[in-house]
């Protein structure tokens, strides 16, 4: 072990190698954008994104189902009987709930 040591300590007395490894510690630890924050960031955004393309495909589908429940009063209804168990005056509904 000592021999190791006697083989690097001249490099950490050349002050452009020290000034170098406190650099890179520096930019990896204690910067106010090191390295690690810029990792953690970099993911985020990347959730971020993929989290945007979700939405605007469920706008789009939630939009087009809006448009069809305006324009047609049929689709209108059966969503109201099937969401909200809406009836007429005259109905019954029985609900039927399959357990596995």
């Amino acid at each position: 072990m000592r021999k190791t040591w006697k083989k690097v300590l001249p490099w950490l007395k050349n002050k452009y190698i020290l000034t170098l490894i406190i650099f890179f510690v520096w930019m990896l630890f204690l910067d106010t954008h090191n390295l690690v924050d810029r990792f953690i960031s970099m993911r985020q955004l990347s959730r971020m994104k993929h989290d945007r393309e979700y939405y605007i495909d469920r706008i789009e589908k939630d939009s087009a189902r809006m448009n069809e429940l305006r324009t047609n009063r049929e689709n209108l209804e059966k969503f109201a009987r099937e969401q909200y168990l809406m009836k007429k005056e005259d109905e019954d509904i029985f609900i039927i709930i399959f357990e596995d």
